[in-house]
């Protein structure tokens, strides 16, 4: 029978901590800018212009039609040429942690942009008209009158797409980057505990992920009382 040995994670704790503060870089980041480029594209999305419309509705499909990790594996590859065309940066400066900030980032936009758009479609249209009837422009009557209100009714769902995001993380793995979970891993590998340091990770995930979840429940009812 297997025996588990969990004395590989407390000496390893400083290295697991560095993990997560990749982890929760990635994820911070990816949720501001996500969340400022998807309200963007929702705003687009709802454009009279068609060329804009358009593309804000074929950058979501986009987006939403390929698996996160191919988009990862994409701007890993040419993320770095880019940067190294464009600024002369060396190609030897390791930017596997920027190439994933930004790959989540514009993925998340596009998910955080249905999110947006829904919210916004949800306040009633009166308020609009009302606005421009008051000598507003429509990006005055938007962006003062419609999404405030969108914004604190997305507030739940807004934190749910966080923590879906959180989660995803762990796929920089396919990149090699030293986040939480591929530290757990390579620990366990050097220490012959792979099994107990995957669990591990695992339950680390899972704790941090129903704790934002009891969160966002708790918001939910806050909001209905």
């Amino acid at each position: 029978m297997y025996e588990f040995d969990w004395s590989t994670i407390v000496p390893n704790l400083p290295y697991l901590i560095n993990g997560m503060i990749i982890t929760l870089k990635i994820t911070a980041i990816a949720v501001v800018f996500g969340i400022i480029w998807g309200t963007l594209l929702a705003v687009m999305r709802l454009s009279r212009f068609k060329l804009v419309s358009w593309f804000a509705k074929l950058y979501v499909n986009l987006f939403r039609s390929v698996p996160l990790v191919m988009v990862l594996l994409w701007f890993y590859l040419v993320v770095p040429s880019f940067l190294q065309q464009v600024l002369g940066i060396s190609p030897k400066t390791d930017i596997r942690l920027i190439s994933a900030m930004v790959a989540f980032a514009l993925f998340e936009a596009a998910y955080y942009s249905e999110i947006i758009r829904a919210g916004i479609l949800s306040i009633a249209g009166g308020q609009g008209k009302a606005a421009l009837a008051l000598g507003m422009t429509q990006w005055q009557a938007m962006q003062l009158i419609i999404l405030p209100q969108a914004f604190r009714a997305m507030v739940p769902l807004l934190l749910t797409q966080g923590i879906v995001l959180f989660q995803d993380t762990s796929l920089v793995y396919v990149l090699s980057l030293a986040d939480f979970f591929r530290t757990a891993d390579t620990i366990g590998i050097n220490n012959g505990t792979e099994i107990e340091m995957v669990l591990f990770a695992g339950a680390v995930y899972f704790v941090i992920s129903l704790s934002a979840s009891l969160l966002v429940s708790y918001l939910k009812k806050k909001r209905t009382v």
